[in-house]
């Protein structure tokens, strides 16, 4: 009943989200599992140890995050009654863990404050889901990185969680969530993090593997440009610097008609990124909002095919 437990998650998450009075009052199971990666970070990654060592300690920290996050759901798993009983009780525990309508509303908070020519609104907003420089942002480098962080965040946020869960279950989506958690924290290529959080990002890129490309084709599907979201997501994916960001994102470009990655900055460090669907022109505002349209379409498509797997579990 994994499929079942997986699509009552993702309509619960949809419908109700994670409720700021409870966040408040609670936090949220990302954010305690960040807490506990932040921890042994500080103590674990200093930089008088050897590069060795590091990545050591580093992988001991995905080890002891992967623990606090499985043994917890493989428990309750145990616990949880079987049938549709078992598959709703799963349902609604896995559903802070898929963050399809809180990506969806981030999101959204770029796009109305640039449609409504506020581009000082749109930089704060979208200073909350991106890590480049917002001030050097213009209005069509807001609206490509609110596009990039929707569709890769598509797959890390919605599509991979769901994936892992009709895999293994609880234990698979709490685990994936641990090891994306790692990966946004510790596994960057900075010279803080490059030995400790090489075995988070390495296992987040196994993780995102199959998730990434079926989030893509799943872009290519819902969109109005089939034929050339494909193409550009075959001819351009493997430009990316992610083995599998690019996925969702050239299929988001090519499905938009529109150009995404490219130059950016984070701070007084830049990155000097390939284009995505490099002869097609800026997003703006209307792309954004054709971009969410899509969004949308995709995750009613991996809803329907969550239904139409419960028969056959």
């Amino acid at each position: 009943m994994s499929a079942a437990a997986m699509l009552i998650a993702l309509l619960v998450e949809g419908i109700l989200g994670w409720p700021d009075r409870l966040h408040d009052r609670i936090g949220h199971p990302v954010v305690w599992l960040g807490r506990l990666i932040a921890w042994l970070e500080r103590r674990w990654n200093r930089p008088t140890r050897s590069a060795r060592t590091r990545m050591i300690l580093g992988g001991a920290v995905v080890i002891v995050t992967l623990t606090a996050a499985v043994l917890p759901a493989l428990a309750l798993a145990v616990l949880l009654p079987g049938g549709w009983a078992g598959a709703v009780l799963t349902g609604l525990v896995a559903a802070p863990l898929v963050a399809g309508r809180s990506l969806y509303d981030h999101v959204a908070r770029v796009a109305r404050p640039l449609a409504a020519g506020d581009p000082d609104g749109a930089r704060k907003a979208v200073a909350m889901i991106v890590g480049r420089d917002p001030a050097q942002l213009d209005r069509a480098g807001i609206a490509r990185a609110a596009l990039e962080s929707l569709a890769e965040n598509a797959s890390d946020g919605v599509v991979a969680p769901v994936f892992w869960g009709v895999i293994l279950g609880l234990p698979g989506i709490a685990g994936y969530k641990a090891i994306n958690t790692l990966d946004s924290m510790i596994g960057h290529r900075t010279e803080r993090y490059r030995h400790f959080g090489r075995v988070a990002a390495r296992l987040d890129d196994i993780a995102n593997l199959v998730p990434a490309r079926l989030t893509g084709a799943i872009f290519c599907l819902v969109c109005a440009r089939p034929g050339a979201a494909a193409g550009t997501m075959l001819r351009d994916a493997g430009s990316h610097r992610s083995p599998n960001a690019g996925w969702p994102e050239a299929a988001m470009a090519g499905g938009l008609g529109v150009r995404l990655s490219g130059p950016r900055a984070y701070g007084e460090r830049s990155s000097d990124e390939p284009w995505l669907n490099a002869a097609a022109p800026d997003p703006d505002a209307q792309t954004m909002a054709r971009g969410l349209a899509l969004y949308l379409r995709g995750m009613m498509v991996l809803a329907l095919a969550l239904a139409v797997m419960i028969p056959m579990a």
